[in-house]
């Protein structure tokens, strides 16, 4: 599989990553093992955890499954997110000097490539998070540092006090974005480009609705991720996904595929994170990256989700 910079980071990664978010949830060690297996089998070298997933299930999981291969891999964490432990702010400088040790500990290593702050505490200065940061990279316990779940004014800030203050500035965004949910196209990604970010999709495939198993009217595959809930999409959004697969037939591509594969069309997207429960899901999500969409294949998808409100 290609590979592109991630950002600013000088690292690079595979166009498709592995979001580990099942690890510890919905796969034990074993299923773990599996999908993890199948990715460096498909060349996917970038693998996305983080320490609120399975409360640390899923990046003990990793690091033992990666023993003896840790060195082919990016292998990027997360800390910020609610750990159910009482603890916090969770920007602030002893909050993540605890959660890096941790983190290190569970995935059985002594640096981490990419370190994620999962989500803005609201209550911490950004400066205070970044000089923690810098701290970390200079010391090389992490090698780049990234934001996910910010918004276009928070990664400007976040940019202009690193800069101001001669700090790691972070290198990447991670941010949910699919043909479903097109925020990121007016606020994220637009900042990332500006500034020479990388940018990072989580949910590309918008929790299984485009992957075309769910239909309108029915109950979803037993197991899926929708199909305990009330309502597994709206009427627009299955008549988009409609649209959507039409558009794929008449490539001969998979909606999977259009799902993916016009994500990483966007120049400053540098890997599109996509989980998985099973082998087979990991083929699918790294073959998505062989359709490279024309511009006038791109024109055409514009028309379809302008069609449907997009």
């Amino acid at each position: 599989m290609d590979t592109r910079p991630l950002g600013s980071s000088g690292l690079r990664t595979s166009q498709v990553g592995l979001g580990c978010n099942n690890f510890g949830r919905r796969l034990d060690l074993a299923g773990t093992r599996a999908v993890v297996d199948e990715a460096l089998e498909q060349g996917v070298t970038f693998f996305d955890t983080a320490d609120t997933y399975g409360r640390g299930a899923s990046e003990e999981y990793l690091g033992e499954v990666l023993q003896g291969r840790r060195d082919r891999v990016v292998l990027a964490t997360k800390f910020g997110m609610d750990m159910g432990d009482g603890k916090g702010p969770r920007g602030s400088r002893g909050y993540i000097q605890q959660a890096i040790e941790a983190s290190l500990q569970r995935l059985r290593t002594d640096v981490i490539d990419f370190y994620w702050y999962h989500h803005p505490d609201e209550q911490t200065p950004i400066t205070e998070t970044l000089e923690t940061l810098d701290e970390l990279v200079r010391a090389g316990t992490v090698r780049a540092i990234g934001a996910s779940n910010f918004d276009a004014a928070q990664i400007e800030e976040a940019d202009a006090v690193a800069h101001e203050r001669g700090l790691t500035p972070f290198s990447a965004v991670q941010n949910e974005y699919n043909l479903l949910a097109r925020e990121a196209e007016h606020d994220a990604l637009p900042a990332c480009a500006r500034l020479g970010l990388g940018f990072v999709p989580f949910y590309p495939l918008a929790s299984g609705l485009l992957t075309g198993k769910y239909r309108p009217g029915e109950t979803g595959p037993q197991g899926a991720r929708l199909s305990d809930g009330d309502e597994i999409a709206t009427d627009a959004q299955f008549a988009l996904i409609a649209a959507l697969q039409e558009y794929a037939q008449a490539r001969n591509v998979s909606l999977s595929d259009v799902a993916i594969g016009a994500l990483l069309a966007h120049d400053a997207v540098s890997s599109v994170i996509a989980g998985a429960t099973r082998p087979a899901q990991v083929r699918s999500n790294a073959g998505a990256a062989r359709w490279q969409p024309s511009p006038e294949d791109l024109t055409a998808l514009g028309e379809v989700l302008a069609a449907h409100g997009g």
